[in-house]
C-alpha cells in the first residue's frame, strides 16, 4: 500500500484508521473520502488530503482513484446493525450497491479492496461457541445479510476478475475516540463513558449475553496487517474471523468496578438489540487468521479497561 482511499473516513473505524495509515505511510497519499453531511474536522482534515466520495456514486470513486493513483481502497461505508434494521433498503443500497461500485472501480483501476465483515454475518444457526471460519451463515438481520452478501461478492471478484479483495469479520469494537453510533455492541463503549462520568449505566443488553469484542487498536492493526499479508499464504480472503475477548455485561461491569468501585449498572433491555445479539456468536475461532497471516491481539479485557478509563478520564478533563 502507498496511495490509499478510505471511504467512510469520518466514521467510527475510518476516523482512526485514516490517522493510523497516515502515520505509517507518510510518503504516500492517504485520502479521506467523506460525504458532505459528515466532513472531516480537526486533525483528520488537516493531516492529509480529503475528497467527497459517496459510495453510491461510482464516478466519484473512479475520479478520486485516478487523481491520486490509488492502489488500495478501504471500503468502510455501512449502516450499523440496529440502524440497518430500521432502514433496510438504505443498508442494502450502501452495503451492496455501493460495494459493487467499489469493486468495479477496483477491477478497472487494479486496486486492492478491504471491506469489513462482522460477527453479525453468521446468524442463529451457526455454532455459538468457537464459531469456525467456515460454517453456515444464515443471518436474520439486514446488517448480517449485507455482510454475507459482501463476502460472497468480494470473493466472486477475486476469483472471476483477479481483484485483490480481503477482509476480516470484526467483533464489537470499543474505542475512546469516536462515540458509538447505533451498533448492537455499543453498550460496551457506553458503559465506560458512564463509569468515568460517575453516572449509573443503563444496560440495553441482558445479563448472560456473551459477544466477541475487540479494542480499536487491535482492530486497526488487523485491517492493516491483512492488506500487507503475503497473498501466497492466504487460503481464505473474505472473510477472516478475528477475536480478542468475549464477555457479557456482568463481566465488563465487574472489571470496571475493580478500577471505579462506586460504579453502578442496571438493566433496561432493548428488545431490538437483544434479538440481534442473541442471533450472534458467543466467541469466534480465529485459528485461520493466526495461521495464514499471523494475527494476534494485544489487548485483553483488563488491559483495555485500564486504557479506556485512563484515556476517557483525560478526555473529559479537557
Amino acid at each position: 500500500m502507498k496511495n490509499v482511499l478510505i471511504i467512510g473516513s469520518t466514521g467510527q473505524i475510518g476516523s482512526e484508521l485514516t490517522m493510523k495509515l497516515r502515520a505509517e505511510y507518510a510518503n504516500g497519499n492517504i485520502v479521506a473520502g467523506y460525504i458532505p453531511s459528515a466532513p472531516p474536522t480537526g486533525a483528520l482534515a488537516e493531516s492529509g488530503p480529503s475528497e467527497v466520495v459517496d459510495i453510491t456514486n461510482a464516478q466519484q470513486i473512479a475520479d478520486v482513484v485516478e487523481k491520486y493513483n490509488i492502489d488500495t481502497i478501504y471500503n468502510l461505508a455501512a449502516l450499523l446493525s440496529a440502524v440497518a434494521e430500521n432502514k433496510p433498503q438504505l443498508a442494502w443500497h450502501i452495503g451492496i450497491d455501493g460495494l459493487m461500485n467499489v469493486l468495479e472501480v477496483a477491477r478497472e483501476k487494479k486496486c486492492a479492496v478491504f471491506t469489513p465483515s462482522s460477527i453479525g454475518s453468521f446468524g442463529p444457526n451457526a455454532p455459538k461457541d468457537g464459531t469456525p471460519q467456515d460454517t453456515i451463515q444464515q443471518p436474520r438481520t439486514m446488517y448480517g445479510v449485507t455482510k454475507v452478501s459482501g463476502e460472497l461478492l468480494s470473493n466472486y471478484y477475486a476469483l472471476k476478475f483477479g481483484v485483490d479483495t480481503r477482509s476480516v469479520r470484526f467483533p464489537g469494537l470499543i474505542s475512546y475516540v469516536t462515540p458509538p453510533g447505533g451498533g448492537t455492541t455499543d453498550y460496551a463503549v457506553d458503559i465506560y463513558y458512564s463509569a468515568v462520568k460517575g453516572e449509573k449505566f443503563i444496560c440495553p443488553i441482558a445479563p448472560g449475553t456473551y459477544m466477541d469484542m475487540m479494542y480499536m487498536p487491535d482492530a486497526l492493526r488487523a485491517a492493516i496487517e491483512i492488506m500487507e499479508a503475503d497473498p501466497a499464504r492466504l487460503r481464505h480472503r473474505n472473510s477472516f474471523n478475528i477475536a480478542s475477548m468475549s464477555f457479557d455485561p456482568e463481566i465488563i461491569s465487574a472489571k470496571i468496578k475493580e478500577y471505579i468501585p462506586g460504579f453502578e449498572m442496571e438493566y433496561q433491555v432493548d428488545p431490538l438489540r437483544q434479538a440481534i445479539a442473541d442471533s450472534w456468536p458467543n466467541k469466534l475461532d480465529d485459528t485461520c487468521a493466526r495461521v495464514e497471516w499471523d494475527w494476534k491481539p494485544e489487548y485483553d479485557l483488563d488491559a483495555m479497561t485500564r486504557d479506556m478509563i485512563e484515556k476517557l478520564t483525560a478526555k473529559f478533563k479537557k
